[in-house]
């Protein structure tokens, strides 16, 4: 309010950079303390700017996308969807834990949804399911984190009801009416259904016509004026010809009609649509006196232009714009989604002190731009980083806009897939030259340094421990613009996301990029009986206070390697004299995992974890071990078939116990000696296992005369003292004219124990 508002009584608000949000009813009033005087009620009404995204789509569609994306996206953000005409206002929540809908409007419940890897992405486009015309309204894409909050995208949806099927069903039923009605009706429904066009028309093109016809007879001094939604003149004629001078700029030469009085045809042709142009414009014809003889409307709507994805390795892409000559006093500005100057021409010459830093040495436009009004812009180097939204902007002298235009590009991450066991891979980056005093940075996805280039060198001591000594850049990496990382021994604890930022001296980006790695995981196969298997895991060196743990899938410990030896007294006892690792597995960094006498029970996955000393991960890896069927073929009648089952040593071992699929016991081995009193009446004196399985570890069942009725699932199970089971294979055996012993996958639960 102005300072001397109570002595000139002029109480007037100004209200700065009001937004759709400031939309309602405004009460001036004022009071003595006692009593209070309204003065005046305001309405105010904050309309959507005309650069503002409109989306349109018919009701009863699928769902409708609302783009908003974003290049900088910080840590732990909340991105949110708004509406603020409605109370509550949260049209859709996302946080880092996932989608917050607590606080959404219940008109969007089970409608909306984002990707599920916006956060990582920055794409926090909302999908909008089964659009009705209560959604039309203007929408806020915001993003907040550590109590800053960014306004992305402000986009007007436009949900319009589907054209009418009467008139389709009233032309059908007018078929089978006298030639004479036909004609009537069509005529006066001529002009209804006439009245209003709509046009939609791919960008890229070179014209598109606005159609305007009537069948009444116009006078020859008739004129006629096309006008756009912002009551500018696009075009004029009058007088049995056109007058440039009378339209506004913004469509100079970029106009022309067909200006026929005669046959009521005064269609309109604009050169070079873009998604600028998107409007309504209207058409009049009046006569002399200034009297409106005809009004037609049509609705042009330019698509936007998306550049097909492009690939992530791509030198340059081009983001096309085609239009008229230009004046040589024009102006052209190309800016990015967060109004950042990409490239700037004026003067017959580029302006490159005026483009942000991040766009240095990577853009470039045609010398003759504004004779041939090609305004194309090329990217040198696109990343992910780089998809978005551009505009460009072409001015006259005075700062007004003549042309401008909106491209969307897509570059596509790069993924990179590796096989395991491989000594390396390189995550790809290239750009251009860089100055000398640039800051490089590789990230993991949990933004752990991988690796890091300052002042020169690199700076190995600034890199996350799990790291070191396994990253490698090129030497010349600034003046070549390559900063691809090269990353030794992979394995599957390294897969994910890796950016790469690029730093000014302030610490502003330059670049960025985002290369996602995939490293497959090992699948170890081997034959059942074999006598062992190696789970392979090879890195780099590693510092003699290292502990290496093996894991199965059940988080028990397989073998433990701590202080510079083996602690079989950590290691679960089914696993005991069972394993077996190099001595000197730090020095060499083959941290393989050899496996003795494996069978079905073993099967699944194991994962190797590697400790410093305060107990932090330093490197991990997975293998997934499958114990292959073995199968055996007797002929019928032989006199016994060997169920086999070979192990290591067992000592404190109290009870072997085979079973079979009924759970009859068919062998019992405790203390020392079988227990046949305790086998089921239909195995005895048929059964017989060694004498010194428990130091030889051959758990084979010999089963004698075979027949039929043995076919069967057999179970071999190995118990310690406290009935907690040590091991596990199982044996299934087939009589049809042969015996056939095929192993099943098992694996052990924790519920079998006696």
């Amino acid at each position: 309010m102005t300072p001397d508002a109570l002595d000139t009584g002029d109480f007037s608000l100004t209200l700065r950079k009001p937004h759709i949000s400031d939309s309602g009813n405004y009460t001036c009033s004022f009071t003595d303390g006692r009593e209070e005087l309204r003065v005046t009620d305001v309405h105010l009404q904050v309309k959507v700017s005309h650069h503002t995204l409109a989306v349109e789509v018919l009701e009863g569609a699928e769902s409708v996308l609302l783009p908003c994306q974003d290049s900088s996206v910080p840590r732990f953000p909340t991105v949110e969807w708004i509406r603020y005409d409605l109370s509550p206002s949260t049209v859709h929540q996302r946080q880092t834990s996932g989608d917050q809908l607590k606080n959404q409007n219940h008109l969007y419940s089970d409608r909306t949804s984002m990707k599920t890897d916006a956060l990582t992405t920055g794409d926090f486009s909302l999908n909008l399911r089964k659009p009705r015309l209560s959604d039309n309204a203007t929408y806020i894409c915001s993003i907040r984190a550590f109590g800053n909050e960014r306004r992305l995208a402000a986009l007007q949806l436009l949900v319009k009801e589907p054209p009418p099927v009467w008139p389709k069903v009233l032309v059908g039923l007018l078929v089978v009416v006298v030639l004479g009605v036909i004609g009537g009706l069509l005529f006066h429904f001529r002009h209804y259904f006439m009245s209003e066009y709509q046009v939609v028309v791919d960008p890229g093109v070179e014209s598109v016509e606005l159609p305007c016809k009537t069948t009444t007879r116009l006078p020859k001094d008739a004129r006629v004026e096309w006008t756009d939604g912002d009551a500018r003149k696009v075009h004029v004629y009058k007088n049995g010809s056109d007058h440039p001078e009378e339209q506004n700029q913004f469509y100079r030469n970029r106009t022309k009609m067909k200006r026929n009085l005669k046959t009521g045809d005064l269609s309109l042709t604009l050169k070079y649509p873009t998604d600028g142009d998107t409007n309504t414009y209207t058409c009049r014809v009046y006569d002399k006196e200034g009297k409106i003889l005809m009004e037609k409307h049509v609705e042009l709507r330019v698509k936007v232009l998306q550049v097909t994805e492009v690939d992530p390795w791509v030198e340059s892409v081009q983001l096309p714009f085609r239009t008229t000559e230009l004046p040589g006093d024009t102006r052209v500005e190309w800016t990015d989604k967060g109004n950042r100057k990409v490239h700037v021409y004026e003067n017959d010459s580029d302006r490159p002190e005026e483009q942000n830093q991040i766009y240095r040495n990577r853009t470039k436009m045609n010398e003759d731009l504004l004779k041939t009004g090609d305004l194309s812009l090329t990217l040198k180097y696109p990343t992910e980083r780089d998809s978005g939204w551009y505009r460009c902007l072409v001015y006259n002298k005075e700062g007004e806009i003549l042309r401008w235009k909106i491209v969307e590009l897509r570059v596509k991450v790069l993924q990179v897939e590796v096989d395991p066991g491989a000594e390396s891979v390189q995550l790809s980056f290239r750009t251009t030259e860089l100055p000398g005093d640039t800051i490089v940075v590789w990230w993991d996805r949990d933004w752990r340094k991988v690796h890091v280039y300052k002042n020169g060198s690199d700076r190995p001591e600034e890199q996350n421990q799990i790291y070191r000594n396994r990253t490698k850049m090129n030497e010349d990496l600034l003046e070549t613009g390559d900063l691809s990382l090269t990353l030794k021994y992979p394995t599957d604890g390294d897969r994910g996301g890796y950016r790469c930022l690029v730093y000014d001296k302030e610490g502003e980006i330059l670049r960025w990029k985002t290369v996602e790695l995939r490293v497959k995981v090992l699948q170890v196969e081997v034959d059942s009986g074999a006598e062992s298997v190696q789970l392979s895991f090879r890195t780099t060196e590693l510092p003699g206070d290292t502990i290496v743990v093996w894991w199965d899938r059940n988080w028990r410990k397989v073998h433990v390697y701590k202080n510079g030896s083996d602690r079989p007294e950590e290691q679960k006892q089914i696993y005991r004299n069972r394993t077996k690792m190099n001595e000197d597995l730090l020095e060499t960094g083959d941290l393989s995992l050899t496996l003795k006498y494996p069978t079905d029970g073993d099967n699944g996955e194991y994962r190797c974890r590697v400790y410093d000393k305060e107990g932090e991960i330093l490197r991990w890896n997975r293998v997934e071990l499958r114990v292959k069927v073995h199968q055996v073929e007797v002929d019928s009648g032989v006199e016994s078939v060997q169920l086999s089952f070979r192990t290591t040593e067992l000592p404190g071992v109290t009870r072997v116990v085979w079973w079979d699929r009924e759970w009859r016991k068919v062998h019992v081995y405790k203390n020392g000696s079988d227990r046949p009193e305790e086998q089921n009446q239909i195995y005895r004196n048929r059964t017989k296992m060694n004498e010194d399985l428990l130091e030889t570890g051959d758990l084979s069942l010999t089963l004698k005369h075979p027949t039929d009725g043995d076919t069967n699932t057999y179970t071999c199970k190995v118990y310690d003292k406290e009935g907690e089971i040590l091991m596990k294979k199982q044996v299934e055996l087939r009589m049809k004219d042969r015996v056939q012993v095929q192993d099943v996958t098992s694996p052990l639960m924790a519920e079998d124990v006696v």
